[in-house]
């Protein structure tokens, strides 16, 4: 049963949160397309669809684990503790389904910002749809993303494509807690023309 079978829509848009504490069972096969088909309304100028999306389950999140923190620690990012190597492992072996997000640039009259904003708000149906769907998610950089050694062996060629991160997503592994968000009133003006 989805959030939307029991709460507005708009509700379910406010109450959505990053969960990065994840378990199996990540969405079934017919939830996960979609959830990928969601992506696909994303607002884009041009008709570029510059959204781009592998999908990472089973055996290869270890596969992705290996490869991503060895070039973190090859890059040099002090960061990378053993301890923190050790949390990381064992939070990615947790987690049962990873998207690894990218915007394909295209020279052209539409601007590379406006490419990766509508990537970006591909990821944000995605984001909005797991949840809806009962599911959680957590948008992470931290696996790399900013490596480019990372985004080459996920097959995102750097000369065009952005890499964004990587989508953990799966059940909640603990009760979602509330969160207070901030007055809407405090990020908006309105413009007079003066």
């Amino acid at each position: 049963m989805s959030l939307t079978d029991t709460v507005s829509p708009l509700h379910a848009l406010s109450s959505r949160r990053s969960m990065k504490f994840l378990r199996a069972p990540a969405p079934k096969p017919d939830e996960l397309e979609q959830i990928l088909q969601a992506a696909m309304s994303a607002p884009d100028h041009g008709a570029l669809r510059p959204w781009r999306f592998k999908i990472i389950r089973g055996e290869n999140i270890a596969k992705l684990a290996d490869m991503a923190l060895d070039a973190v620690k090859r890059s040099g990012d002090p960061r990378m503790t053993p301890e923190k190597e050790k949390s990381v492992r064992e939070w990615m072996a947790s987690v049962p389904l990873f998207l690894a997000l990218a915007a394909k640039i295209e020279d052209g009259k539409i601007q590379e910002q406006e490419q990766i904003l509508a990537a970006g708000t591909a990821v944000m149906n995605i984001l909005n749809a797991v949840h809806m769907l009962g599911y959680g998610a957590f948008w992470s950089t931290g696996l790399g993303t900013y490596v480019e050694e990372v985004q080459e062996k996920l097959g995102f060629d750097s000369l065009d494509h952005r890499f964004l991160g990587f989508l953990a997503i799966g059940t909640p592994g603990c009760e979602v807690p509330k969160i207070e968000r901030p007055d809407f009133r405090k990020f908006t003006s309105e413009w007079t023309g003066v």
